[in-house]
C-alpha cells in the first residue's frame, strides 16, 4: 500500500523481564554453532545492527574451549527460568493497545489512497479479466508473505525471549539463526531493509506531490484562461511542504490525519458515484491487455496493495496479538476487505473510462461539476496531509537511527535536523517535477521497493529462520522450493517492472 499512514515503526524491541543470553534453539541448530566456533549476538537491540549480545550480571562466562565454544555458568533459578516456554506476546507491556476493530480499521486506512486511484488504469493495462485474476493472485501472495513475515518475527521473539521485533530486527535476528552464508549478511540485513523503506517512503511522496500538483492544475483550469504548467503547481507547494515536513512531533500531526482519514473517504465515496453512474457495456473492453504493459500492472497493483511496512507495529501493538494471524483473523479479513475494493474499483474504473484511464482516476472525473471538482480538492488536502506522515518515516529511519549518533553532541544539531528535512522534501520535489507521471512513478516504485520489501525478504527471513529447525526433510525441502519461487518471482517482478517504468520515465522526459 502506497498511501500508509505509517509505514514504518521506530525501535520496538523490548526485553523480557527474565531475559536470557542465548537463545533457547533446538539441538541441530545449538551443533551447528559448536561447529562454527562462536555464538552468534540475538539480536540488533538498535537500528545500528551491530549485533548487541544481551548479558545479565548472574552470568558467568568461563574460558572459552578451543573449539570457540563459550561454557556458561547459570544459576539454579536462572537454569529453571531458562528451560520454561517463552510467549513474546505474554511479555507486551503496550500504554494503549489496540483493539482487533482498530487494527482491521488501520490495516484499511492505509489501504485507501494514491493506489486505489491508479487501478483503473491498471486494469487497462492488462484488461479487466487479467486484471481481475492479477489482482487477485498479488493480494493472496501478499498476504502470505506478512504472515511468513509475522510468523518468523514471534519465532525469532520467542528464540531471543524478547516482548517484539521491528522488520529491519527481524532481518537481521533471521540472518543471525540461518547457514553461515546467511550470518555473514547478518550486520548489513536491518541496513537493506531500512534502505528499500526509505526509498519506497520517498518515492511515495514523489507520486504524493505529482497528484496534488495535477489535481489542483484541473480545478484550476477550469477557471483560469491561463493554463499553468503543472511543474508551477509543484513549485508554489515546495514551501507548504517544507514547511508541514518541519513538524517534529507526530502528535501536531494527529488532528490533521484524522481530517485527512474523513475526507479520503469522502472523496472516494463521490468517486464511485461517478464510476458506477451509465457504464458501457462491457464488450467495449478488452479481457486481455497488451503482454508489453503486464510489468506496469506489476507494479502498479503491489504499490496499491502491499502493506507490509506497517504489519509488524500494528502486531505489536495489538492488545491481541493472536487474533492478528490465522484463517478468519484480523490480516485475512481486512486483506479480504482491501482486495475487493481493488478489484472493484479497477474493474468498474476501467469499464466505466476504458483507454482513457488516467493514473488517477479523479482527473477523469467531469472538469466542469462542482461535485467533481469538490473532490479533487477534497483528495488534494487528504494527500498533502499525508506527505508530512510519509517523510517523516524517511526523516526517523534517515535522521534518528543513522546521523544522530554522528551529530550528538554538535551545537547545532537541530539546524542540521531541519536541513536532512529540507533535503528530503527537495529530492521528492526534484524527482516530480522531472519526470511528472503518475502511473509511471506508482509502477517503478511498487516493482523496485515492494518486489523485494513484499514478498523476496519475507520469503529469505522465513528461510533463513527455519533453516536448522524443520524436523523432517520433506518439510525443509517444501519451504525452499516455496521460498525459492517467491523469491524468483519477485526478482522478475522487480528487474522487468523497473526496466518498463524506466524506460517510459526516460521516453516521457525526452519527449
Amino acid at each position: 500500500m502506497s498511501h500508509k499512514n505509517m509505514a514504518y515503526s521506530g525501535p520496538t524491541t523490548s526485553k523480557a523481564e527474565d531475559t536470557d543470553p542465548f537463545p533457547q534453539t533446538g539441538s541441530v541448530q545449538q551443533e551447528r554453532r559448536k561447529q562454527s566456533g562462536t555464538m552468534t549476538s540475538l539480536s540488533a537491540a538498535t537500528h545500528g545492527f551491530q549485533g548487541k549480545r544481551f548479558s545479565s550480571p548472574e552470568i558467568k562466562v568461563t574460558t572459552p574451549h578451543p573449539v570457540g565454544l563459550f561454557t556458561i555458568e547459570l544459576p539454579e533459578s536462572r537454569k529453571e527460568s531458562r528451560l520454561e516456554p517463552f510467549e513474546p506476546h505474554d511479555h507486551r507491556k503496550v500504554a494503549h493497545p489496540t483493539t482487533n476493530m482498530e487494527t482491521l480499521f488501520h490495516l484499511l486506512k492505509g489501504s485507501l489512497g494514491t493506489g486505489i486511484l491508479a487501478m483503473p488504469n491498471a486494469f487497462y493495462r492488462a484488461g479487466y479479466v487479467l486484471g481481475a485474476a492479477g489482482t487477485l493472485f498479488i493480494g493472496v501472495l501478499c498476504t502470505y508473505c506478512i504472515h511468513q513475515l509475522v510468523k518468523c518475527e514471534i519465532e525469532l521473539c520467542r528464540r531471543r525471549r524478547i516482548a517484539s521485533l521491528n522488520y529491519p530486527d527481524t532481518a537481521s535476528a533471521a540472518m543471525e539463526d540461518g547457514p553461515r552464508v546467511f550470518q555473514k549478511c547478518a550486520p548489513y540485513a536491518g541496513h537493506v531493509v531500512n534502505a528499500f523503506l526509505i526509498l519506497y517512503q520517498l518515492g511515495t511522496c514523489c507520486v504524493y506531490v505529482v497528484f496534488v500538483s495535477r489535481n489542483i492544475k484541473e480545478v484550476v483550469d477550469e477557471y483560469h484562461e491561463t493554463k499553468l504548467d503543472v511543474r508551477l503547481y509543484m513549485v508554489m507547494l515546495l514551501l507548504p511542504l517544507i514547511l508541514i515536513n518541519w513538524v517534529r512531533n507526530l502528535k501536531l500531526l494527529a488532528p490533521f490525519s484524522t481530517l485527512a482519514n474523513l475526507l479520503t473517504f469522502i472523496g472516494f465515496g463521490i468517486t464511485l458515484y461517478y464510476i458506477l453512474n451509465d457504464i458501457p457495456n462491457i464488450s467495449t473492453r478488452n479481457p486481455i491487455g497488451a503482454v508489453r504493459d503486464f510489468p506496469l500492472f506489476f507494479g502498479m497493483v503491489l504499490f496499491a496493495l502491499e502493506a507490509i511496512g506497517v504489519i509488524l507495529p500494528l502486531e505489536n501493538n495489538m492488545k491481541t496479538p493472536k487474533s492478528f494471524g490465522g484463517t478468519f483473523g484480523v490480516l485475512n479479513r481486512a486483506m479480504l476487505l482491501i482486495i475487493t475494493l481493488y478489484v472493484g474499483m479497477g474493474f468498474f474504473g476501467y469499464i466505466k473510462y476504458g483507454s482513457g484511464a488516467l493514473g488517477s482516476i479523479t482527473l477523469n472525473l467531469p472538469a466542469d461539476e462542482i461535485l467533481a471538482q469538490s473532490v479533487r480538492v477534497i483528495l488534494a488536502i487528504a494527500i498533502f496531509v499525508t506527505h508530512g506522515l510519509q517523510c517523516y518515516v524517511a526523516v526517523d529511519i534517515t535522521w534518528n537511527h543513522y546521523l544522530l549518533t554522528k551529530f550528538q553532541k554538535h551545537s547545532h544539531k537541530f539546524v542540521l535536523e531541519y536541513v536532512v528535512r529540507t533535503c528530503l522534501v527537495l529530492v521528492t520535489f526534484l524527482l516530480a517535477v522531472a519526470i511528472p507521471n503518475l502511473e509511471l512513478f506508482i509502477s517503478l516504485f511498487g516493482a523496485l521497493c515492494l518486489s523485494a520489501l513484499g514478498i523476496a525478504f519475507p520469503a529469505i527471513i522465513e528461510t533463513s529462520t527455519l533453516w536448522y529447525s524443520l524436523k523432517t526433510t520433506s518439510s525443509f525441502c517444501r519451504m525452499l522450493a516455496r521460498n525459492t519461487f517467491l523469491v524468483a518471482f519477485s526478482l522478475f517482478g522487480l528487474v522487468v517492472g523497473t526496466y518498463t517504468s524506466l524506460s517510459g520515465i526516460i521516453h516521457t522526459f525526452f519527449t
